[in-house]
């Protein structure tokens, strides 16, 4: 079947442009799709998508919804928030342009979406309060659904912020088609948070993608509890010298659960740092899928980059396929990466058992603390504070899974 055909019998006709919308915008999604059509979706013969399938997309009839969002309270001082349309001065030179133009799930995105959030925060604010938002596809009587949110962050010179994003959902057949943008300008320091817990009936595509000016600092915490079904491609870009970035990740999976994330880092020029740690959890039948790729191209002298990945399975029939890249092209530089997949310590649980511990107790304090080295980054206290109690049920077995 053509892309478009695909396009035509899963995701509906060509995207419907709302009354009076701005020619800027209709003629992006004109491009957007046009580009998803040139791409098609992935497929196994796709190196990057060799080990996920994407089947449960393709082949469910989805009905476009607009979902929900919400912002967890006002407004921090020194932050706007917008809806595109009220944006377009703020969001023009940078929507549709930090993401993978080689992405067909971003494309489709920018074809489809009914709006986009833009965050923007003033140069020179230091923003005391976290910024949080909440992303809801929502169950439909009539159906499965497609939600296709986007959040374009706008970081100024010399800003200071904590972006927390949240993806969850009440149960039902949905698929979030997400891209989240952020421009992290001269100086700016912005730390985003990642927590997707939709329901084990979802699926969930998510494209981030962030581009540093000079002497920027990002931060990314990534966790993945839920979906039946989730990828996330996270691509950064040190675009000038002296940029700084840390990737830090945890999925756990169980059941069939499949969860998948690419990550790739560009050290485009010199002297610029980049630190990253992913973690995997898989019980049950579950399958992980981590691909790391650090790229420093010619004229990024003096390059340091560390990146590591570690993976526990807790069951037999769990499985996680590994494959962190180094791609260097300069001569000057301090690269290595690592990646360990294997099962709890026997001596560490052999330990806590002869000091009366049960067995099923130890391998939960020994899971927890595998997981909590991740979960410890999160440098906002109530927001760690819900993630610990996430990976708790879980971890527990709970039947209280990870939806909102």
């Amino acid at each position: 079947m053509t892309p478009t055909a695909l396009a035509e019998s899963v995701f509906l006709p060509r995207p419907v442009e709302p009354a009076g919308e701005t020619p800027w915008l209709v003629e992006r999604r004109r491009r957007a799709f046009a580009r998803f059509e040139e791409l098609g979706f992935p497929t196994p013969h796709d190196e990057s998508w060799r080990y996920t399938g994407i089947q449960a997309i393709t082949g469910t009839p989805w009905t476009r919804t607009r979902g929900g969002f919400e912002l967890a309270g006002p407004a921090p001082e020194g932050v706007r928030v917008h809806p595109l349309r009220e944006a377009l001065a703020q969001a023009r030179t940078f929507f549709d342009r930090i993401v993978p133009e080689a992405s067909a799930f971003s494309a489709l995105n920018a074809a489809l979406l009914d709006d986009a959030m833009v965050v923007e925060i003033l140069p020179g604010a230091v923003v005391a309060e976290p910024v949080e938002l909440v992303f809801r596809a929502g169950a439909s009587a009539a159906g499965p659904v497609l939600y296709s949110p986007r959040l374009l962050v706008v970081a100024g010179e010399r800003s200071e912020a904590a972006i927390v994003q949240t993806f969850e959902g009440g149960g039902g057949a949905t698929f979030t088609n997400a891209v989240t943008e952020i421009d992290v300008a001269a100086g700016a320091v912005i730390e985003h948070t990642l927590l997707q817990r939709e329901s084990r009936e979802a699926c969930h595509v998510h494209g981030l993608a962030a581009k540093q000016a000079r002497g920027s600092r990002f931060t990314s915490v990534n966790v993945a509890l839920g979906s039946a079904l989730a990828r996330t491609d996270l691509d950064v870009v040190l675009a000038d010298e002296g940029a700084e970035c840390a990737l830090y990740g945890l999925f756990i999976g169980g059941g069939t659960q499949h969860l998948d994330v690419h990550t790739t880092i560009d050290h485009a020029r010199p002297h610029c740092t980049s630190r990253e740690l992913y973690k995997g959890i898989l019980d049950g039948a579950a399958r992980g899928v981590f691909h790391g790729k650090i790229l420093v191209r010619p004229d990024a002298q003096k390059t340091d980059a560390v990146q590591t990945n570690k993976n526990l399975l807790l069951s037999r029939h769990a499985l996680v396929n590994s494959t962190p890249a180094l791609e260097i092209l300069a001569d000057d530089v301090k690269c290595r990466h690592g990646s360990t997949t294997g099962q709890l310590d026997a001596g560490a649980l052999f330990y806590l058992r002869s000091r009366g511990i049960g067995e099923e107790a130890a391998r939960s304090i020994l899971t927890w603390a595998f997981a909590a080295d991740v979960a410890e980054r999160i440098r906002i206290p109530r927001v760690r504070a819900e993630v610990e109690r996430e990976l708790g049920l879980v971890l527990s077995g709970s039947p209280a899974e990870v939806t909102a």
